[in-house]
């Protein structure tokens, strides 16, 4: 009985973890890909929100049919708002920091304004989940991790594994790490660093914007004001987190979708705490996700603190620093 309730209890846990990651991992991917080659977008939250308004847009508005298009809509409208910043901080060589914060705050601003009289508003265009059959929809553990919309294996499985192939395995992924690492050496030996970092940025900010767009088309169909709700600042905690290697940022964002899922999970099956009331532990879950992505970033620092070696968790040495060839 006991292992039965465990059991199933860990099943609802990933069942709702894995959805409820996938904005995280889209917009984590999209923070890196701009940190590798030296750009620091700290404007996540506002590209997730950009991204999700106007795919309620396209699929409210002007009648599209298909999620994959009001994905791919998402993405543009979170791309043109990154090619922004990108001129911003890459061509004029504004503060990356500024720039960016701007960029949060005028992206949920501008957010909450395009979906003003939509709140509440039932998305009717959304993605499926993948039914592969064959005696795989038994309620099992199968079916906790194979029973989720093509979105979801895109950003868990299709994206890390080729930008782990192009970042570790071609001239083209050490080309782009040179640019984040020392840019005036990879200018030298003919790598373009302002359209690098320029391309990269404007690409991280679409995936970024397509994290947005499947929180309304997949994981909750519906418009509300505000909708990142803190996921775009534990995007930027969970790629210092990962050390900027995609494959950590799965498993972070992961970690992160297993506290909100464990919230979800002990209010609906009543789980309590002795030293807590119900509303206190609340409040607590709620604040768990948040709690634990801080833990989570505090243990490599800690761990370099007291002299431990802590390897490859460098930042790439020229985030956030402009480039000028004729500085160099």
């Amino acid at each position: 009985m006991i292992l039965a309730l465990i059991d199933n209890a860990f099943l609802s846990l990933i069942g709702t973890a894995i959805p409820a990651s996938t904005v995280v991992v889209l917009a984590a991917t999209g923070a890196m890909l701009g940190e590798r080659v030296g750009v620091l977008n700290l404007g996540q939250e506002g590209l997730i929100g950009i991204g999700a308004v106007y795919a309620v847009i396209a699929v409210q508005t002007w009648g599209v049919s298909s999620p994959w298009v009001a994905l791919l809509i998402g993405m543009v409208a979170a791309a043109v708002a990154g090619t922004l910043f990108a001129i911003a901080v890459v061509f004029f060589r504004a503060n990356q920091v500024l720039v960016g914060l701007a960029l949060a705050l005028g992206g949920i601003g501008l957010s909450n304004q395009l979906g003003t009289n939509r709140n509440g508003t039932p998305i009717t265009t959304l993605f499926r989940e993948v039914n592969p059959g064959g005696g795989l929809d038994d309620g099992g553990i199968l079916e906790a991790f194979l029973h989720h919309d093509p979105v979801v294996y895109v950003a868990y499985l299709f994206l890390p594994a080729v930008l782990w192939f192009v970042l570790t395995r071609t001239r083209h992924g050490m080309n782009m790490r040179a640019v984040g690492e020392n840019p005036a050496a990879a200018d030298a030996v003919g790598v373009s660093v302002v359209w690098s970092r320029l391309g990269y940025t404007i690409l991280g900010a679409a995936i970024s914007g397509a994290g947005g767009a499947y929180m309304v088309l997949s994981f909750t169909p519906t418009w509300s004001p505000d909708i990142a709700r803190g996921r775009g600042w534990v995007a930027l905690a969970v790629v210092i987190f990962a050390s900027w290697k995609p494959g950590r940022v799965v498993a972070g964002a992961l970690l992160y979708g297993t506290m909100i899922s464990l919230g979800t999970t002990a209010q609906a099956r009543g789980w309590n705490l002795p030293f807590l009331g119900s509303s206190d532990l609340s409040f607590f879950l709620s604040m768990l996700p948040y709690l634990v992505t801080l833990v989570a970033i505090l243990i490599p620092a800690g761990a370099a603190k007291i002299g431990r070696r802590v390897r490859s968790n460098r930042a790439p040495a020229a985030l956030a620093v402009p480039y000028s060839r004729e500085e160099r």
